[in-house]
């Protein structure tokens, strides 16, 4: 049950964000761009003409709206980082660091969300660059440290993903936004941690463990025991007494 309620916070924390981002963006006072405006200006508290890193008049009436869902995503995702421990993770430092990443990621939201980046932009930066250094930067460990159970498919583009956001990441720092604008390339950056967590999230709701065994093996995590496939034991061959003279069978 745990298990899957962690799977769940990722779902309905990056669903909520997108169904929020539509509704700030929807209230925008006049036409927000996904190529011209950051992300964080839906959560600017005050209307004003901003400079950096790009110029760009910001005035977002459901600025409070958008903070509260930052830290919504930001809480579920460390949720989900907690309760899918030993399930989703293989043993060993690769899993231990991308769960300590993903939760400073989710840190990184939340920070983001309670300090708007016209109110404190230093702290505002620091949840930023949590966000797409550390997210990123855990996809990418992710990619070695997710369980046996999880398709080769999705380990294999847990890491590309974390590559490309890191790659984005430094486009958009060095302004180089390849035509996609300063919002475009940030969305790079930013987007491929939560597409990864709602997929993984999906995949961890529906499916179904496809042995009894299996099933003992993904219970048996909570309890200290690895993740992923139970093996069979050589039996060890049993000592008997045979008529109670103390003679082995």
């Amino acid at each position: 049950m745990r298990i899957r309620i962690g799977y769940s916070a990722w779902i309905v924390g990056v669903i909520q964000f997108f169904v929020i981002h539509g509704i700030a963006e929807s209230a925008w006072a006049g036409p927000y761009s996904w190529a011209r405006n950051n992300i964080s200006d839906l959560g600017n508290a005050r209307c004003a003409l901003q400079q950096e890193p790009e110029p760009r008049y910001v005035c977002s009436p459901e600025h409070g709206l958008m903070n509260v869902s930052f830290v919504a995503l930001g809480v579920l995702l460390v949720v989900g980082v907690v309760l899918t421990a030993g399930v989703l993770w293989r043993g060993g430092r690769a899993a231990a660091t991308t769960r300590v990443l993903l939760a400073g990621a989710g840190a990184g939201f939340v920070l983001a969300g309670l300090a708007p980046a016209d109110v404190n932009e230093n702290r505002h930066v620091v949840g930023a660059l949590l966000i797409m250094a550390a997210g990123n930067i855990g996809l990418v460990v992710a990619g070695f440290g997710l369980a046996d159970h999880i398709p080769a498919s999705l380990r294999w583009g847990t890491g590309l993903l974390g590559v490309t956001a890191i790659a984005a990441l430094g486009l958009f720092l060095s302004r180089h936004y390849l035509g996609l604008g300063m919002g475009g390339m940030e969305r790079v950056a930013a987007l491929p941690l939560l597409l990864w967590a709602l997929a993984v999230g999906a995949h961890g709701v529906v499916r179904r463990p496809r042995t009894a065994r299996e099933a003992e093996s993904l219970e048996g995590a909570w309890r200290g025991t690895p993740a992923g496939p139970v093996r069979d034991r050589p039996a060890r061959p049993r000592a008997g007494r045979v008529g109670g003279r103390g003679e082995q069978a």
